[in-house]
């Protein structure tokens, strides 16, 4: 009796490891929430000013990316958004995707203006292509993690 208790616990614990682990959507979440939070406070270091207009010039972050105090503050919001939503698979999967619709529409506008994002946010070619990147993998990890709560065993 004590082995098919033990093999019954051994089958349980199996299962709650599994359903325990995280979907590509939270692991993006986790990984780019981190992230954008860590660029967002260093970020600070390079440019700190709030200018808008057509003619923002953003300080480079890293010798490569354009920054400034409300492109900060966008990473920091954006990257504890993320955060916020990675603890559960659902919420993690919906944020990744609406995130990486967002980024998308970000990098477009970026594009598409060539210097700022709506007035605001001092973007280059290379903030344009790390933001499809960044949109890119958010809409690939939702559609890789599957849909619903991970199957429960029954207790019989």
């Amino acid at each position: 009796m004590s082995t098919a208790a033990s093999s019954s616990s051994a089958g349980r614990t199996g299962q709650a490891t599994h359903a325990g682990a995280r979907t590509p959507a939270q692991w993006y979440c986790l990984i780019f929430g981190a992230t954008l939070v860590l660029v967002g406070i260093i970020g600070f270091a390079a440019d700190a000013g709030f200018d808008v207009g057509g003619d923002i010039d953003g300080d480079k972050l890293l010798g490569i990316f354009e920054v400034s105090g409300i492109h900060n503050l966008v990473h920091l919001a954006s990257g504890a958004f993320l955060l916020a939503m990675s603890p559960k698979r659902a919420t993690a999967r919906l944020a990744a995707l609406g995130f990486g619709v967002v980024y998308l529409l970000v990098a477009i506008i970026g594009f598409i203006e060539g210097d700022t994002v709506i007035g605001l946010i001092p973007v280059n070619g290379a903030d344009n292509f790390l933001h499809v990147a960044i949109s890119l993998l958010g809409i690939g990890a939702a559609l890789a993690t599957p849909t619903g709560e991970p199957d429960r065993t029954r207790n019989t």
